[in-house]
């Protein structure tokens, strides 16, 4: 079994933990781009009005019905895990201008009309980016914005590599058991080098660290044309 299956599997879980315990969502009133509270929120997107927007590894969602309800913008959201795009449904059953889509996120790439804007929340991680690059470049329009956020440096201190290989993480349940999951945790040297190669050109890289004492995780938030 490839790994990305295995991860797949494990986020079914963790949906279908959620959903067993009745897990409540909180609404958000900007992007959550990850632990920092220097995060820069919806501004980075730009002006999104009426665009084609996609959230890749959408999970419940949250983040794609904000856009599409403040915006106007229309937004996919598309997620591996049955039991996470389950959970989006049941929670935005008739949000104007959502789609919800259970796939793989490269066979969707491949097969979609290109986006004005992609973005995704600590998804890209998951994903071998000599298989997710290469689909990106053909689902994003000529001049479109993509923006992302990987993990640098997860709470323990352990770094990223300088090689494309996959690595064990930790999925923590809450009331509930750990899972493993493999990610490709990379420097942001070697983010923009496999960008490039795919023919993006990286605007900006942002350091997401967490706040709290004694967590020393930190993310790298892409902006990418």
């Amino acid at each position: 079994m490839d790994i990305e299956h295995q991860t797949r599997l494990a986020w079914d879980a963790y949906g279908t933990h959620h959903l067993w315990r009745g897990t409540p969502l909180t609404e958000v009133d900007q992007i959550t781009w990850g632990p920092a509270a220097n995060a820069p929120g919806d501004a980075i997107l730009g002006d999104i009005r009426g665009l084609r927007v996609l959230d890749i590894g959408c999970g419940p969602a949250r983040h794609a019905a904000h856009l599409a309800r403040t915006y106007g913008a229309q937004v996919d959201g598309v997620d591996a895990s049955l039991s996470q795009i389950e959970r989006a449904r049941g929670r935005y059953p008739d949000v104007p201008g959502l789609r919800l889509v259970h796939a793989d996120a490269v066979e969707y790439l491949r097969r979609t009309a290109p986006y004005d804007v992609i973005y995704s929340l600590s998804t890209f991680h998951f994903l071998n980016p000599h298989r997710l690059l290469p689909a990106l470049a053909v689902a994003l329009r000529p001049g479109g914005r993509l923006y992302f956020t990987v993990l640098h440096t997860n709470s323990a201190g352990h770094g990223p590599t300088s090689a494309v290989t996959p690595r064990p993480e930790i999925l923590r349940l809450a009331d509930g058991d750990d899972l493993t999951v493999h990610m490709w945790v990379l420097t942001a040297e070697l983010w923009e080098d496999l960008l490039v190669h795919y023919g993006f050109r990286v605007q900006g890289i942002t350091v997401l660290d967490t706040p709290e004492e004694n967590n020393r995780a930190s993310y790298r938030l892409f902006q990418v044309h």
